[in-house]
């Protein structure tokens, strides 16, 4: 079953009793047993719902893999990641990292004697020298937030083989249409669903997906426990959300690759970071392991002024200054101040993240309109 079939089809049934070919919405906390056990599969809601299930199999369908797990955030879906670890064990990273992610890390579980090392992923060696006996885990993000570096999953994958540890993914800017990390040998794969999956800004969850059933079996483990789960209601909207993925990753593909050939050409622009430009760093990289680049790019101006980037952030008319990413409107961002504001400026500085990058979210609104946009916003620097 090809992509845009399964993002329509996977894990949905029309609803046995009424022939609804959309799944319910199944309001409801808790099930009616016929005898103490003897149930139809559902006994409360926190541990299964039957809108979350079918999601959990779309998502499971669209990512390559066997277990789909839906989370109340991305937040929510990573933490329980990091409690499959114990004190002690160690996790290298990437040191392009989204903020929240970084700041789960660092200001809660290395509380609790986990170890964090954030390394330059875009050159393999630099995560072979860092792995130790205590590496249980290996958390990738590509592309990366806000930086847009692009890191080898195949090779990732080896290393974790062979230091035998697991490698988690972060395919949040990706989505399954563009990147399957599990097909490249990734154990976990996580999605801010609040992004491209759900698509239209209008709910926040996150999600795993897995191949192997003792990880899936601790995984669901904890979802249960911890009880960070999504209502039926995010759900529903994410399924319907999904139904489109396949079209609308074409089109924020197609407008990102025109306004990034609009910014690349601008005589104000200095750096561009975009994975389908050729002199992009591990551009070969994502040429190999994406099916197209997305439609997340950043950029910083020329003279590298902070008056000059707030005129182009309050400019835009179409460009809605605002947190989040992967809606069906542009977006534009200061990572700085917003999105990675949780990261000390002195490691945000040592990484590349400067004070005066302009992250943008392209939309699904007519190109030539958003290149217009952008022109007018950049024409008052």
């Amino acid at each position: 079953m090809r992509f845009g079939t399964k993002a329509i089809h996977a894990g949905v049934e029309p609803d046995p009793t009424t022939g609804a070919i959309m799944t319910p919405i199944y309001q409801t906390s808790t099930y009616v047993q016929a005898a103490p056990g003897d149930h139809k599969g559902y006994e409360y809601s926190r541990t299964h719902n039957p809108t979350r299930t079918a999601l959990q199999k779309a998502l499971a369908a669209l990512e390559n893999g066997t277990h789909g797990l839906c989370f109340s955030s991305g937040m929510a879906s990573i933490d329980a990641i990091v409690k499959l670890l114990k004190p002690g064990d160690e996790v290298v990273s990437t040191d392009d990292l989204y903020g929240g992610t970084y700041r789960l890390f660092t200001k809660i579980y290395e509380g609790f004697g986990v170890k964090f090392k954030f390394v330059n992923m875009s050159d393999p060696a630099n995560v072979a020298a860092a792995i130790t006996t205590n590496t249980r885990l290996i958390w990738v993000e590509t592309p990366t937030n806000p930086l847009l570096k692009i890191i080898d999953i195949a090779v990732m994958a080896e290393l974790a083989k062979k230091h035998n540890c697991w490698l988690g993914v972060d395919n949040t800017f990706a989505s399954p249409y563009l990147q399957t990390p599990l097909d490249l040998g990734a154990h976990i794969v996580m999605h801010s669903v609040t992004k491209y999956l759900g698509g239209h800004s209008d709910v926040v969850m996150g999600a795993l997906v897995v191949k192997d059933d003792a990880l899936a079996e601790r995984l669901a483990f904890i979802q249960n426990s911890s009880g960070a789960t999504p209502g039926p209601q995010d759900c529903f909207l994410v399924l319907r959300g999904l139904k489109t993925l396949h079209l609308r990753m074409q089109r924020h593909g197609e407008n990102g690759k025109v306004v990034a050939e609009f910014l690349s050409k601008h005589p104000k622009v200095d750096k561009l970071y975009w994975p389908g430009l050729p002199t992009h760093v591990n551009h070969a990289v994502a040429a190999r392991q994406m099916r197209g680049f997305g439609g997340m790019m950043s950029f910083t101006l020329k003279g590298d002024r902070m008056e000059d980037a707030l005129k182009v952030l309050a400019g835009t008319e179409l460009f809605a200054l605002a947190e989040s990413l992967g809606g069906v409107e542009s977006l534009l961002g200061h990572p700085a101040s917003m999105t990675h504001a949780s990261i000390p400026r002195e490691e945000r500085m040592r990484n590349g993240l400067a004070d005066t990058l302009i992250r943008l979210s392209v939309g699904l609104e007519d190109s030539e309109d958003l290149v217009e946009d952008l022109k007018q916003a950049l024409d008052r620097v």
